[in-house]
């Protein structure tokens, strides 16, 4: 079946950098999109970046946009999101996405705090 890992958050102090990864497998990695979303507590988890199966990045969110870069290599399985000059509002749980049809697929998240 479909799991998807991610790795990589952790405390940073703001104007930080971090890079996620996910890990991913139960399907074929390089046929498919894939997308970063985050939840900070008390919001909606939000999309953050999109890239497709070929590596083109196709969406930023606003909020991340010239700070994030989603990338992904296909060879080793993985996905990532390079985050540089990073906020106390980029504080929310990471998830790694995958859409397959009609069904939507997420990691179990991991976290990213932005304090001093």
């Amino acid at each position: 079946q479909v799991q998807l890992v991610e790795s990589g958050g952790g405390l940073v102090q703001p104007g930080g950098s971090l890079r996620l990864s996910c890990a991913p497998s139960g399907f074929i990695f390089s046929n498919y999109g894939m997308s970063w979303g985050r939840q900070a507590p008390g919001k909606e988890r939000e999309l953050v970046a999109t890239i497709t199966n070929t590596g083109n990045p196709v969406y930023y969110a606003p909020s991340v946009k010239g700070r994030f870069t989603i990338s992904r290599d296909n060879a080793k399985k993985t996905l990532y999101l390079d985050m540089i000059d990073l906020r106390s509002e980029d504080t929310a749980v990471y998830y790694c996405n995958i859409q397959m049809g009609m069904s939507a697929y997420w990691g179990q998240g991991t976290q990213v705090t932005v304090s001093a």
